[in-house]
């Protein structure tokens, strides 16, 4: 039904789409795009636009609609211009009066948000122009037109897409009705009084007759009387004149319309009007005579004095009235102003006068306002011209103007709820109208004249034209006449035409640019001259800087050389003129001169009498150029001294140049009188060394010590040389060099390092070198805050996922139930819905748990809320509490709150520190298990652990999946494909199938018997040939999935891998007397069967391999997979076929081989680090940690887990001393949902309140876990908290200061670098913790420490240090190194921590992306089971038997009446004889004859109430629900009890039920 609905919408769209189209190429006379392309053709908004331009064509012209021919659209598609066809459209629509109800929106068409209503509007624009005849019909084209099947399905897919709901296009006729409604207007019926006072002359009477209230006039005053009387009359001579050549009968237009003003006479053109009414005068058709008409005008004052509308317009309709023509669509508008006429007149009524000119002049606004109404000026216009109201001043020039104004001005009224438009209205918009036209006009003459003015060349003229108060110009100032004159004659002349004038815009615009300029006059530069005259170059500095001074290039440098040079320049420029003058001239933009006055601080533009430039001052430009020089000079000297070195260079260069020069020439000549030069060198040389060594020898005789001295500074010197040239080999190879000094460093480091990890006790100075890793950097923070984001969508999909994947296995064991033992739908269409509710709730309320309740602001809220955080950061650090309450509780129960609140609880493990906390609550429970419920070795096989089965079950959840895929999935899937894999390790269905074979290939009964016995099956040679090929493919395909397994120990979770190791240790504890194969055993039941067993049973089950919802895996392959597992079994306990698997004998060496393989896989997998060394976590790591715990869990939760501590507070806490009876205590009682969700949040009236509290208290809440013993300020008894504080106080300190050891560096005192440099590590560290989340911040205590100066800090280390002495954690002995040891660990494990939060970043990621694919294939499965209930509720309702199901009583049939189902009645020895009841506690068997049971349907179907009497006394009574016996049907319970005390057969009791009330 529905899918023929939706067919039939997109029909009838179309259909509409096809009348819209034909419709408009009727209009534009053009063809448009075909009907399946109209949507697409409209975007661009240019047949709209054409449409406007054909029913108003006044407000859109062709030339306004952008891209006419749509080139610009066929070529680049959409722009965003295109809109304003759109909007130009709507426009037009909203000039003819469209209403706006019908209106789409621009992006309703531009982005086809909505295109259903564009045609919608189109439909009902058609309808509004047909009736008033501007368009033709829009034809009904609805079952007329024919579309292909493949159109409509296309147009609905669209409508689909949009999600678009159709509109009504049958309403649009009566939509237009209601929105189109006139509204009243009021008339002036107070006019008549003043017309009569007018006409009877006396100037008191008129005077009266003004000051009614009714008639709304103001400012009238009584001196004035006789003005308003005579200029009034002769208004009314005037009109009546006026109108007596406009009408036919001039005796009947004495209804005249004047204005008059309460103000002096000469003011009339100025003032307010108001309209009068004018009594006839003249004996025209209007007269009545006779008694008719006196009884029609006594009939017509009745029905004004009655006020029933509808009747004075009949009355005054009435022929023997004679009165002028009447409209029923004003009836409102007669009856009020009649009556408001009549009050007025007195008891006499209405004279036949009065009433013709009320009502013509009343019909006449009335024919007004209705042509007002269709917006069509030039109507309005014509009936301005024709009418008889005879309205004043108009113009004919402004028609069209009164017409536009009168239209905006109308539906102005209309949108104020009046109904009608007055005369005076009227009058008072054609007066508006005026004045605006006048003022126009004058403003242009004013311009003409400034024009005038420029051409002058007369500043005064030019100023007084400025001055028009018809120019309207702003802010003109007198005195700067001149400037104005020069320049807006620049103005003109810049335009380059004589012929051009300047407009208003350039006007006011050139007078602001001259007012800029005076602003900039030389106040400034008066004041440097000022302070150079004083001589202080920083006062002169100052006022350069100045930015009303203008100056460039001021440098700060060059302040006593800029006081220099300009005292110079105004000693110069002394001379040039008066020295006493205190005017100075100064020219702006190079063409005009301003002159100021330096003692008044005035200046002018024009030239003062007696004007004398002042010499020593100086101008702007001198000041400029002054300092533009110095500032250049300054450059260039400081350009040459960044380039001295250059300088020298180039100097160098020209004199090596000139001395080779020289050098040259003189060579050229020696080697010409080279021999000559020989012969005097030679004798020369002789001569002189002979003389030289003589004398040498006489000097060295006489100076052997000062030789001696002169060989040692020339060996000196050559040393010198060679360490020079050692030195110059070093800098040519200075990036060697510091590659190799990189790589010592880098030694040096790694050897730090590693000293600081594996030395037992690092030095201080090693230490310091790496204290800057504890510091949290910005990418720390960020890094948290993404941790903190994953781990919780991490968890919510986790546990959104566990609440699917419980309600799918419900669904998939009611749909079972309901195929076994045909029950009714009922249930598991119920079920089916809650499961959709619960997840839209789900998703709708996940947040909503920190908005109220708990999370509220109140300060008992807030110590809650602490109170709560504080117990589970204790429940979650301390595993021994949670470990006790598990086995106090049933195992039920137990189950059930180990999957919720202590996964909850760990967050699902989402990082390495809530892993550590999960895995040693694991380990303690398992050991308390052990030693207090394990008396044999093998209760841990053949029993139900509580901790085994909770370990495996979170190891195979999100965390673990991923880990069972990569290890199985392969080989498993390799056993499925392989379609050629066929193990049967049963004879007896291997002999079946070979006699099924032989039968259908000879076509004949074989004569081997079909039911044999295992022994007489094995004693055929083909069942035990087929038997081998079986084995041989087993062992194959087992050693397959043994190799994965082996070969991936390092991919099993550590966890499980940790556990099983506790395991082994703590049952080697308690049965020392055990083997080693015992305990491998155990450990391989562990690992392998409960671990891996089961998904390789049922891959599909444990998202092993990928399957589509509903599909399923074919019967021989999960026997393949069945008998692989099997093997694998056995192999992994060791045990060997025998007895019933006699026939597996040839497997036992195989197993016993695999067993080997399996035992050492077992032991290597139980050889794991502890805790503590895997996750190097200690007692100090959440101090270093920067962000605090959080979980999310339920309101529930949080109540349950409150309750069974304070159940079990004696069992798992004896001790009354103990932290968890304070935190117990500060909790108080056990609170309601409503305390923990807050008040108001359920409604108390409302009838389901229990269920949706009930829903409610699943709202999860996000607890910040925090200590209430940690870090408490000014409480240093805690030596913990004393020894972090102490720690993060000596990284402080040893930051700044150096020493060989810490009490050396806390005995020297700090110098002033070292405090300001402290200092400034404190404020950089404030400054990122203002910056840091909340929840990241440190607590106020460290935060306090940590911004003391460091002589305090010092100081209250040496006291810390004292207390840590006394409890003896460290000693001055070994100078504190066991301190200097703990911040070491801090380091390493600040690093460690900085490499697994990355790790873990990438871990959630990828834990997310597979929690959203899960998410995602549990939602198809609930889209199949969907579609499954939905076909069996099909094919229900093809049914017609008696055995008929009702959903949701709504299955009777017409006409019957509603079947009441009787009860029964069964005495027990009735119930005992067919075997449903078996005993009754307390009873004989010959006494159940006493005891009566009646069972009765309520009015739930599936419920029964069944009451029980002992000797016809009710005793007790009981609700059985049909679906919990079926659940207990399905989980093989054959017996339960009722009323505690009745043992009753189950299915018998379902098979008595379905006989007698569901006729099975």
């Amino acid at each position: 039904m529905d899918e023929r609905r939706r067919q039939n919408i997109a029909y009838e769209y179309l259909c509409h789409l096809e009348e819209a189209k034909q419709w408009m190429e009727a209009c534009l006379e053009e063809e448009l795009p075909p009907t399946t392309e109209l949507e697409e053709g409209l975007r661009n908004g240019v047949y709209l636009g054409k449409l406007a331009t054909f029913f108003a064509p006044k407000m859109v012209s062709e030339k306004r609609i952008y891209d006419r021919d749509q080139s610009r659209y066929k070529s680049s598609g959409l722009h965003f211009r295109h809109t304003d066809n759109t909007v130009q459209w709507l426009r037009a629509m909203e000039s003819v009066g469209l209403p706006k109800i019908f209106y789409p929106e621009t992006t309703d068409v531009y982005d086809r948000k909505n295109m259903p209503k564009v045609v919608y509007c189109i439909h009902a624009l058609s309808l509004y122009l047909y009736k008033l005849g501007v368009a033709p019909q829009i034809q009904d084209l609805l079952g007329k037109v024919a579309f292909t099947e493949e159109e409509i399905s296309n147009m609905r897919s669209e409508l689909e897409k949009y999600g678009i709901q159709m509109p009504a296009f049958s309403k649009i006729g009566g939509i237009l009705a209601n929105e189109l409604s006139v509204d009243e207007a009021a008339l002036h019926a107070a006019v008549i009084a003043i017309n009569e006072a007018i006409d009877r002359g006396q100037a008191p009477a008129t005077m009266a007759a003004l000051n009614n209230p009714n008639a709304m006039l103001k400012n009238a005053k009584e001196a004035l009387a006789e003005d308003y009387q005579n200029t009034l009359s002769q208004a009314k001579t005037r009109k009546l004149n006026q109108s007596s050549r406009k009408v036919r009968n001039p005796t009947n237009c004495d209804h005249l319309i004047v204005f008059v003003s309460f103000c002096r006479p000469d003011q009339l053109c100025s003032a307010s009007p108001v309209c009068l009414f004018c009594t006839p005068t003249g004996n025209g058709t209007f007269v009545l005579n006779g008694s008719d008409k006196l009884e029609a005008v006594a009939s017509i004052n009745k029905a004004i004095r009655l006020g029933n509308a509808a009747e004075t317009v009949e009355e005054l309709m009435n022929p023997e009235a004679q009165l002028s023509i009447v409209y029923q669509t004003a009836a409102n508008l007669y009856q009020n102003e009649l009556f408001s006429l009549q009050l007025q007149g007195g008891q006499a009524g209405l004279s036949h006068e009065e009433l013709s000119v009320a009502v013509e002049m009343l019909s006449a606004v009335a024919v007004l306002n209705e042509v007002l109404d269709t917006k069509d000026p030039q109507a309005v216009i014509e009936q301005l011209a024709d009418s008889p109201l005879g309205f004043t001043n108009m113009d004919q020039d402004n028609l069209n103007r009164y017409a536009d104004t009168l239209i905006q001005q109308r539906g102005e009224t209309l949108a104020k709820g009046q109904e009608f438009l007055t005369w005076n209205d009227v009058q008072k918009c054609i007066d508006t109208v005026n004045v605006q036209v006048h003022e126009e006009h004058e403003r242009i003459i004013a311009i003409a004249e400034i024009n005038e003015a420029l051409n002058s060349a007369d500043p005064q003229q030019t100023l007084a034209a400025l001055l028009l108060p018809t120019a309207k110009l702003m802010a003109v100032n007198p005195g700067t006449a001149k400037h104005y004159h020069d320049v807006l004659q620049q103005l003109w002349k810049h335009s380059g035409d004589e012929s051009a004038v300047l407009w208003l815009d350039q006007i006011q615009e050139a007078i602001h640019t001259a007012n800029q300029d005076e602003e900039k006059a030389l106040a400034s530069i008066a004041d440097i001259n000022r302070k150079v005259a004083k001589g202080n170059s920083k006062n002169t500095l100052q006022a350069l800087q100045l930015p009303s001074a203008g100056l460039r290039a001021v440098h700060p440098d060059c302040a006593d050389t800029y006081q220099t040079k300009l005292a110079e320049s105004q000693a110069n420029d002394a001379n040039k003129g008066s020295s006493d003058s205190v005017w100075v001239k100064h020219c702006f933009s190079d063409r005009y001169l301003y002159y100021y006055n330096l003692e008044t601080g005035q200046g002018t533009w024009e030239e003062p009498e007696g004007f004398h430039h002042r010499g020593d001052h100086l101008c702007k430009e001198e000041i400029q150029n002054v300092v533009s020089s110095v500032t250049a000079e300054y450059n260039r000297e400081q350009l040459w001294l960044a380039n001295e070195s250059l300088v020298t260079q180039l100097q160098a260069r020209i004199k090596g140049f000139l001395v080779r020069k020289r050098h040259k020439q003189r060579m050229e000549y020696l080697q010409q009188q080279e021999p000559h030069v020989i012969k005097l060198q030679a004798c020369w040389k002789g001569c002189k060394q002979r003389k030289l060594y003589k004398k040498r020898m006489n000097l060295l005789e006489k100076n052997v010590a000062s030789v001696v001295k002169i060989q040692s500074m020339v060996k000196m010197w050559k040393a010198k040389r060679e360490y020079n040239k050692r030195l110059q080999f070093f800098k040519d190879h200075e990036k060697d060099i510091v590659k190799i000094q990189a790589f010592l460093k880098a030694n040096k480091a790694r050897d730090d390092y590693r000293t600081l990890t594996m030395a037992k006790d690092p030095p201080l100075s090693v230490v310091r070198k790496f204290v800057h890793l504890l510091e949290q950097s910005a990418l720390d923070l960020q890094e948290e805050q993404d941790f903190t984001r994953l781990r919780e969508e991490v968890v919510t999909n986790i546990r959104s996922n566990q609440q699917m994947e419980k309600d799918l296995n419900m669904m998939d064991i009611k749909i079972g139930l309901l195929v076994k033992n045909r029950i009714t739908l009922q249930d598991v269409v119920s079920h089916n819905k809650k499961m959709n509710t619960k997840k839209m709730k789900s998703e709708m309320d996940l947040t909503t748990g920190d908005k109220l309740g708990i999370k509220g602001l109140s300060k008992g809220k807030r110590r809650k809320l602490e109170a709560y955080q504080h117990l589970f950061y204790l429940l979650q650090t301390n595993p021994s509490y949670l470990a006790k309450l598990i086995f106090q509780m049933p195992q039920n129960k137990s189950t059930k709150f180990m999957d919720t609140v202590i996964f909850t609880l760990y967050n699902y493990a989402s990082n390495q520190r809530e892993e550590y906390l999960l895995l040693k609550l694991f380990k303690t429970a398992l050991e308390e298990e052990i030693n207090s419920k394990v008396d044999q070795i093998q209760d841990i096989v053949t029993g139900n652990p509580t901790v085994i089965k909770m370990v495996v079950s979170f190891n195979r959840g999100a965390r673990g999946q991923n880990t069972l895929r990569q290890l199985l999935a392969p080989v498993v899937k390799d056993i499925i494909e392989d379609k050629n894999l066929n193990i049967n390790t049963n004879p007896v269905d291997i002999y079946k199938a070979w006699v099924n074979q032989v039968e259908s290939a000879t076509g004949e009964a074989s004569k081997l018997p079909y039911e044999v016995t295992p022994e007489q099956a094995m004693s055929h040679a083909e069942v035990r040939s087929r038997l081998e090929a079986s084995s041989l493919a087993l062992r194959t395909a087992t050693d397959k999935v043994l190799n994965s397994i082996v070969s991936s120990l390092d991919n099993i979770p550590y966890g499980m891998r940790y556990i099983a190791k506790v395991l082994k240790n703590s049952l080697h504890e308690k049965f020392p007397d055990a083997s080693e194969d015992e305990l491998m055993k155990i450990v391989g039941n562990l690992l392998y069967y409960r671990y891996m067993n089961p998904a390789i049973v049922a891959p599909d089950g444990f998202d092993i391999i990928e399957m589509s919802a509903g599909g399923q895996l074919a019967l021989d392959q999960r026997r393949n997979l069945g008998s692989v597992a099997k093997m694998l079994q056995h192999a992994a306990a060791n045990k060997l076929f025998e007895g019933e698997n006699a026939h597996m004998t040839p497997m036992n060496i195989y197993i016993s081989q695999t067993y080997e393989k399996f035992r050492v896989f077992f032991q290597s997998a139980c050889d794991v680090p502890e805790l503590e060394e895997k996750f190097n976590i200690d007692e100090y790591s959440d101090m270093v940690t920067l962000s605090k715990p959080v979980i999310y869990i339920s309101i529930e939760e949080i109540i349950n887990t409150h309750s069974l501590l304070l159940e079990h507070l004696d069992a798992i806490s004896p001790d009354s001393n103990d932290l968890l009876h304070e935190l117990l205590q500060d909790l108080g009682d056990v609170p309601d949902r409503e305390a923990l969700l807050g008040e108001g949040a359920v409604d108390p009236s409302d009838p389901n309140r229990e269920n949706t509290l009930s829903h409610l208290a699943k709202t999860e809440v996000s607890l910040t876990l925090t200590s209430k013993f940690e870090l408490l300020e000014g409480d240093d008894k805690d030596f913990k908290t004393l020894m972090t504080k102490t720690k993060k106080l000596i990284v402080d300190v040893i930051r700044i200061q150096v020493g060989e050891n810490l009490p050396e560096i806390l005995e020297t005192p700090s110098t002033a670098p070292q405090e300001l440099e402290h200092k400034k590590i404190v404020e950089r560290r404030a400054v990122q913790d203002a910056q840091t989340p909340e929840g990241l911040k440190s607590s106020a205590a460290v935060l306090e420490d940590s911004q003391l100066p460091l002589e305090q800090k010092k100081r209250k280390i040496l006291r810390n240090l004292r207390n840590l002495e006394q409890a003896g954690l460290c000693t001055d002995a070994n100078k504190y190194q066991d301190i200097i040891n703990e911040i070491s660990k801090d380091i390493r494990y600040q690093r460690r921590y900085r490499q697994r939060r990355k790790a873990e970043l990438v871990k959630l990621q990828q834990t997310l992306t597979a929690l959203n694919s899960k998410t995602a294939f549990y939602q198809d499965q609930m889209n199949y089971y969907d579609t499954y209930i939905k076909t069996c509720l099909d094919n229900l309702n093809r049914k017609n038997s008696r055995r008929s199901i009702k959903l949701d009583n709504k299955g009777e049939e017409k006409g019957s009446k509603k079947w009441k189902p009787q009860s029964l009645k069964y005495t027990a020895a009735r119930l005992h004889e067919k075997g449903v009841v078996l005993e009754i506690e307390g009873l004989q068997t010959n006494q159940f004859k006493n005891v009566m049971f009646d069972i009765s349907p309520t009015e739930e179907v599936g419920d029964f109430e069944v009451k029980a009497k002992f000797m016809g006394v009710e005793m007790e009574k009981v609700q059985l629900h049909f679906q919990d016996l079926l659940q207990l049907q399905y989980e093989g319970v054959a017996v339960m009890k009722m009323f505690d005390k009745a043992k009753v057969n189950v299915n018998l009791l379902i098979f008595l039920l379905n006989k007698k009330f569901y006729g099975k």
